[in-house]
């Protein structure tokens, strides 16, 4: 570890640095914005408008795997450059087009590619520079920008394209995100690599350092990835039709501005289980935020008026938003820093999959007539998630264990 006073300072720039990548990376969250402001003459349908944004979503999970891969064995500095430029190239390519199938190219592969890289090099410097005791909060700290980017970034991509239209947005947007981030990254730096240990430290050290090979061995990757899966899944359904929900059940139309106080929650679900969670234990601290989860889910049907969806509005996206520090700490804990980064994106490709459980919803709705069976859904499967916790504990590697 570094001196304690210019790592700590080093330690924070980075960690802002991190965290101010993660305020750009909400860029993603522009498109609710946008597919509603497209203009008829394209002659987009409902459909047609929800792709480009699920194929982001898609190709962000599971872009952190070689992201993760290549800041690990690279440098973190390098590979959100790259997510910069590429974040930056995604949104002016799309500014050019009006095709369906060129928003798809444009912002969900290539920007959705330079998000991936993005947030997969935001967090692994910034825990580096910190002790152990303070992974949560660290990691709480970082992710919180993305999940408070909404409450900026929406009403500013709806003023400018009232004032610019949907294409001169988008060129602006890619402009000004690719200088954000690609500055941004040059503070990404790891830690000074402290001195070889030796004998029984070096033993420790190596003990809990996994390889991809090795955490894809252990049934905890598996237990992780479906609790992430399960409890991504269950808040992204409601975060992505919360405006309809309330619409429904409280005949309100001003859904925004629960959707921005979802993502004040979601930003302060990160910061406070991260924290939280370097005190009472990741695992116990999941278990609390999971049955909180759980428990709104079951009762959202019967939420009707905007006084009782508020707070809940504000929890869930709390609750939600306690994955994102939650299972990056597991994650290190449980495999070690070595290849934290590919490990992570291994267990987040889970997050991609709890996207496509958000579409869930709106099919729900459309047979139905109503959210109810997809809140008991989303209730259902945060009970097994819960199930899962008492299951998990941390691994030993396979050479260790016969040691």
């Amino acid at each position: 570890m570094t001196d304690s006073v210019t790592g700590s300072k080093k330690g924070w720039i980075v960690t802002l640095s991190g965290t101010g990548i993660n305020l750009a990376l909400g860029v993603l969250y522009t498109w609710s914005v946008i597919s509603k402001e497209i203009p008829a003459t394209w002659k987009w349908s409902e459909a047609e408008k929800a792709w480009p944004y699920t194929i982001a979503c898609l190709v962000f999970a599971f872009m952190m795997i070689p992201a993760g891969r290549l800041q690990d064995k690279l440098s973190p500095r390098l590979v959100a450059t790259i997510g910069g430029v590429l974040i930056g190239t995604g949104l002016i390519v799309a500014s050019f087009f009006t095709s369906v199938l060129m928003y798809i190219i444009a912002f969900g592969v290539i920007a959705g590619t330079g998000i991936g890289f993005g947030y997969a090099a935001a967090t692994p410097p910034a825990v580096k520079w910190f002790p152990p005791a303070k992974t949560g909060m660290i990691a709480g700290i970082v992710v919180a920008g993305f999940g408070l980017a909404p409450v900026y970034i929406s009403p500013l991509a709806k003023s400018m394209i009232a004032a610019n239209g949907v294409q001169s947005t988008l060129l602006i947007l890619g402009f000004v995100f690719l200088g954000v981030v690609v500055l941004l990254a040059q503070m990404l730096v790891n830690p000074p690599k402290a001195a070889p240990a030796s004998g029984a430290a070096a033993k420790a050290a190596s003990a809990n350092d996994f390889s991809i090979k090795e955490v894809l061995s252990t049934r905890q990757f598996y237990f992780l990835w479906l609790m992430y899966a399960f409890n991504a899944g269950a808040g992204l359904m409601v975060i992505g039709k919360l405006a309809k929900v309330v619409a429904d059940q409280a005949s309100y139309d001003g859904g925004f501005i629960l959707v921005a106080l979802m993502a004040i929650g979601n930003a302060g679900g990160r910061l406070i289980a991260g924290s939280f969670s370097d005190r009472i234990g990741r695992i116990r601290t999941m278990q609390i935020f999971t049955v909180l989860q759980m428990l709104l889910m079951f009762a959202m049907p019967s939420l009707n008026s905007v006084a009782l969806l508020v707070p809940a509005a504000i929890l869930i996206g709390a609750c939600y938003g306690s994955n994102l520090a939650l299972f990056p700490s597991i994650t290190k804990d449980f495999f070690g820093l070595k290849n934290f980064g590919v490990n992570y994106g291994l267990v987040f490709t889970s997050w991609g999959v709890g996207s496509i459980l958000a579409v869930v919803s709106g099919i729900i709705h459309k047979r139905t007539g109503s959210f109810d069976n997809a809140f008991y859904l989303s209730g259902g499967l945060l009970v097994a998630s819960i199930a899962i916790t008492f299951l998990i504990k941390k691994p030993a590697k396979p050479e260790t264990a016969e040691a």
